[in-house]
């Protein structure tokens, strides 16, 4: 089941992935509640539950790997820590400094809750048995981590390819209204920042693509591929948009660029260059043909991609 990028439900402003964490929960739960619940059952698979729900399907695996790897290196903590016979407050000082600097140095974005509980726990609970209790939380967050995993990944999993191309198709009113403001006769010349924001954007969706979906790798990669092939065009058109930018002084359109430029719908100077042409004159009409090749280029690949 898919459902397009970013609906939300009707009148509300919950998002999918809202709904599917909250659904995530509320069924791991209910596996808790089967074998017996207890308020760490309920709180080791909660936080597992919420943590695969993640943007994308690597995200998910991350956090599943993450947490387990977290719960278990806490329950090894607290047993090397009791086997030291350290006081149990300032084993839980020292576990604490030595969990969070080790999810700082590894660039971890989860937040290192669950290895911290387990370390709290069997330090200042000498009734406790370490090794039980350990296995048993491993156990009930790996119950909210699959859960969370499952409903991630079948219940509409998150698509973010029609978001791709939404950004790729405003890139082009975008260039069409700096070339309007380069060539519309005033001293005002734009910038190409914000066309660059979009792109360094348009990255980052690509990224969150690339670790989207499990299955169908072999259509999820020659994807990938168009739309870099797409990003790679945007890319060149702003090194063209920007060089036409830097330029101190603007030079006048020739007859083909401004015909071209006024089809587009774009307001710019009838004045042409003279019989000599100057060598701004000949710079910019250079990068705005370039400009006009690649945003047609761009918009083929485009077209090409939705066959």
């Amino acid at each position: 089941m898919k459902l397009p990028d970013g609906l939300r439900l009707k009148h509300t402003p919950i998002g999918m992935r809202t709904v599917k964490t909250a659904l995530a929960v509320t069924l791991s739960l209910m596996v808790i509640e089967y074998y017996g619940a207890s308020p760490a059952k309920v709180v080791f698979a909660t936080i597992g539950a919420i943590s695969a729900v993640g943007p994308t399907f690597t995200a998910s695996l991350l956090a599943c790997a993450t947490q387990i790897c977290g719960v278990s290196v806490g329950a090894l903590l607290a047993l090397t820590l009791m086997a030291l016979h350290v006081p149990s407050i300032v084993g839980v000082g020292i576990g604490i400094m030595l969990i969070i600097t080790s999810y700082h140095h590894l660039k971890l974005k989860l937040v290192p809750v669950l290895p911290c509980l387990v370390l709290v726990n069997i330090c200042l609970n000498p009734e406790v048995e370490a090794l039980s209790y350990s296995l048993g939380r491993i156990w009930d967050t790996a119950i909210g981590l699959a859960i969370g995993m499952l409903v991630n990944t079948l219940i509409f999993p998150y698509d973010n390819s029609r978001k791709i191309r939404r950004m790729m198709e405003g890139l082009d009113g975008d260039l069409i209204c700096i070339l309007e403001d380069l060539f519309d006769g005033d001293d005002h010349l734009p910038k190409a920042d914000d066309l660059g924001e979009k792109i360094d954007a348009l990255e980052g969706q690509l990224a969150l693509f690339s670790q989207q979906r499990l299955l169908r790798r072999k259509r999820q990669k020659r994807e990938i591929q168009q739309l870099t092939t797409c990003e790679d065009t945007a890319q060149a058109l702003l090194v063209e948009l920007e060089a036409l930018c830097a330029m101190p002084t603007m030079g006048r359109l020739n007859r083909e660029n401004r015909q071209a430029l006024l089809a587009l719908g774009a307001k710019v100077s009838r004045e042409e260059p003279g019989v000599s042409e100057t060598t701004e004159d000949v710079v910019s009409n250079y990068h705005v043909s370039q400009v006009l090749r690649l945003r047609q280029k761009l918009k083929g690949q485009l077209a090409g991609r939705r066959r």
